[in-house]
């Protein structure tokens, strides 16, 4: 990110949603904002609870890190790490196992932070990893965090997209099973989910004239209908009329390629149809600081872009680069995007 100071209270105010407490979220949390040097840039508030902090700093052996307890965003201190508890509830932790407890904060959390951010009172949040399963609830029937923001914020569409400095990745269909792709894949899906692409590395990336590399959907892209027609009737139709749009915009690619001859290092960004097709090479080639991040929002929303890895955590082996990387490009994406207003 833009390394360039500023005074603290003219910085923006980002939440971060503490995830399921019994996953690695409060570990890299921890360890990502130890590093005083991020505060130069951001004031951060953890929606969660004092107590799960407290429990791995002290399990971490991570003595020097502290945080300021506050009862509302008007409390915030802008030189160190701000904490609202999000449940009355007394709390139990445990480690590296799947509790009601450990959705329900996770959810109380979410609500509170996407409420605060609605009012104005933050300008972006951060979310770490929740468990899917726990977290389902009346407010809550979401297979995931991006289809819950896209409700929240009344978007018509969003765009989960896997973004790093080199890499972005946007998928046409997301959580969703793979036997039901093929429904789900239009031209106007291909088509939506283009433009949100396009339009998103303009303006939350600051990219004026973007690359972009769709996939297509069968082996070998279809071999000219032999394997598949979807890449003849579906998606190259769609690439002619972002073409003619005046969109730099090529392919269908064959996956397999595509990134094993390192093509995609040509482009801005690139489609894939469906989750495991762009999620795998994103996180091969990404892993540790990619973000996931929800294009075509009102709002701001990353995420690291792994779960709550229950197996590792409280063992102080978890990475936090990608939290951080979450971090920063949250703090970026607002400040292009005040720069387009």
């Amino acid at each position: 990110m833009n390394e360039e100071k500023r005074d603290k209270k003219s910085n923006p105010i980002i939440g971060i949603t503490i995830g399921d407490i019994n996953g690695i979220g409060p570990e890299v949390i921890i360890k990502a904002v130890e590093n005083n040097k991020l505060f130069h840039y951001v004031t951060l508030l953890v929606y969660g609870h004092g107590k799960a902090l407290s429990h791995y700093k002290k399990l971490l052996n991570r003595e020097k890190f502290n945080f300021n307890q506050i009862q509302s965003v008007d409390e915030v201190r802008y030189n160190k790490l701000n904490v609202i508890n999000c449940t009355e509830k007394e709390l139990t932790i445990n480690t590296g196992k799947e509790t009601t407890q450990g959705g329900e904060l996770a959810l109380e959390a979410l609500l509170k932070a996407s409420d605060d951010l609605k009012n104005g009172k933050i300008h972006g949040i951060v979310t770490a990893p929740i468990n899917k399963n726990n977290i389902q609830a009346e407010d809550f029937k979401f297979p995931g965090h991006t289809e819950f923001f896209t409700e929240t914020f009344g978007a018509k569409d969003s765009l989960m997209f896997l973004c790093n400095e080199h890499l972005k990745i946007g998928v046409a269909t997301g959580h969703i099973p793979i036997t039901q792709v093929g429904e789900h894949l239009t031209k106007e899906v291909i088509l939506r989910k283009s433009k949100l692409m396009l339009k998103s590395l303009k303006n939350d990336f600051g990219i004026k004239k973007p690359k972009v590399a769709v996939l297509g959907l069968n082996p070998h892209a279809g071999e000219e209908g032999l394997l598949g027609s979807e890449e003849k009737d579906i998606i190259s139709p769609v690439i002619k009329e972002l073409k003619e749009g005046g969109h730099l915009v090529y392919g269908p690619y064959p996956a397999d390629g595509f990134f094993g001859n390192g093509t995609y290092a040509k482009f801005d960004g690139i489609l894939a149809m469906y989750h495991d097709q762009g999620l795998i090479p994103f996180k091969t080639l990404a892993f540790e600081d990619g973000v996931n991040f929800t294009a075509g929002l009102p709002i701001v929303r990353t995420s690291p872009d792994h779960g709550t890895a229950y197996n590792i955590a409280g063992q102080g082996i978890a990475h936090d680069q990608s939290m951080r990387s979450a971090i920063y490009m949250a703090i970026d994406i607002i400040r292009n995007r005040n720069l387009n207003l």
